[in-house]
């Protein structure tokens, strides 16, 4: 509860809202401008809402990765600045259990801020009357494994702005993040693995242009389960060693 009166005190949520803002409107303005979409709303043989998805999967690394190493530097550099390292280390709770309990409640804003901006995505392909039905599967599917991403960034970032306080750092890294996971998406899918974390936004993609059409794509969804049990195992193990240093 500590964490989350923090975070509103940061504005973390105004920030969780421009990412969330930013896919969309994004996503939702190239996609309408496609002359492709145009013609595929009323014909459900030309897969209206892989244009969104499309739109989604392209924007989603474009956005997220920056303003994932924003929310993940605010909480933690406040600390920082505050000592307060020490101070939660002489009421009994040590640095790595802070920065747990600052991924739970953080995580908990990304997971939020995530299912929102599909569920907008969405709302926008009804609004602007899609005949055909939504393909539920894969959307979920796409969604989750953006939340899945999206939570190891926040966690590495979280890490990363724990260990050093200069959180220029973490927002360079931001901004490089977002390099690898445009660059990602133009590597086979077998080496964007290697790109971790950053790599597997094109990993999950589930659709992709080809000519005036998109196709669907067969996502890894095993591949973005593997980095979410390494992540958060990564996760526990240096926020346990954290426990052992002095604040």
């Amino acid at each position: 509860m500590n964490e989350f009166a923090k975070m509103r005190r940061l504005r973390v949520v105004p920030i969780a809202v421009v990412m969330v803002l930013g896919v969309v409107a994004l996503s939702c303005l190239v996609t309408l401008t496609s002359p492709g979409f145009s013609a595929s709303v009323a014909d459900p043989s030309g897969h209206p809402w892989r244009w969104l998805l499309g739109g989604m999967s392209t924007f989603v690394p474009v956005v997220s990765p920056l303003l994932l190493a924003v929310l993940a530097s605010r909480p933690v550099d406040v600390e920082h600045q505050g000592n307060g390292w020490l101070l939660s280390g002489t009421s009994g709770l040590a640095p790595g259990q802070l920065c747990r309990a600052k991924f739970v409640a953080g995580g908990s804003v990304v997971v939020l801020a995530t299912l929102l901006q599909s569920a907008l995505v969405v709302a926008f392909g009804e609004l602007v009357g899609i005949a055909a039905a939504l393909p539920v599967g894969r959307w979920l599917a796409y969604t989750a494994g953006i939340v899945l991403v999206n939570l190891v960034v926040f966690a590495l970032h979280l890490l990363l702005s724990a260990r050093i306080g200069n959180q220029l750092v973490g927002l360079g890294v931001g901004v490089l993040g977002v390099f690898l996971a445009i660059a990602s998406s133009g590597m086979p899918t077998w080496s964007a693995h290697f790109v971790a974390p950053w790599g597997y936004y094109a990993v999950i993609t589930p659709v992709d242009a080809r000519g005036a059409g998109m196709v669907a794509l067969a996502p890894s969804h095993w591949g973005v389960i593997g980095l979410g049990v390494a992540g958060g195992a990564l996760f526990l193990l240096l926020s346990r060693l954290f426990d052992r240093q002095e604040a």
